[in-house]
C-alpha cells in the first residue's frame, strides 16, 4: 500500500513538472487581453497594430523592432510588452 501511495505522489509531482515546463515555454500571454474578450480577436489585433504604429511614429521603435512586431502581429502572436529600441526617445 505504501508503494502504491509513493508511486501516485511521484506521478503527481512528475505531472506538475511537465505542466510547469509546458507553461514556461508555451504562450507568453496566459489569457487573452480584455479587448479580445469584448470585441473579438480582430479588434485586438487592430488595436495592437495601432499601438505599434504609434510607437514608430513617435520614434519609440526603430525599423527592425517595428518590422518584428508587425510580423508577429501578422502571425497572431503578441509582441513583447516593453519596446526594445536603439533609437532614443524623450529620455534618450
Amino acid at each position: 500500500m505504501v508503494a502504491v501511495t509513493a508511486a501516485l505522489i511521484g506521478l503527481l509531482i512528475l505531472t506538475a513538472l511537465v505542466y510547469d515546463i509546458t507553461r514556461l515555454f508555451g504562450c507568453d500571454e496566459p489569457r487573452r487581453p480584455p479587448l479580445a474578450r469584448l470585441r473579438g480577436r480582430r479588434a485586438a489585433l487592430e488595436a495592437a497594430e495601432l499601438r505599434v504604429v504609434g510607437l514608430r511614429l513617435h520614434h519609440r521603435l526603430d525599423q527592425a523592432a517595428y518590422q518584428q512586431r508587425m510580423s508577429s502581429l501578422a502571425h497572431g502572436r503578441r509582441a513583447p510588452a516593453r519596446p526594445v529600441s536603439t533609437v532614443g526617445g524623450r529620455h534618450g
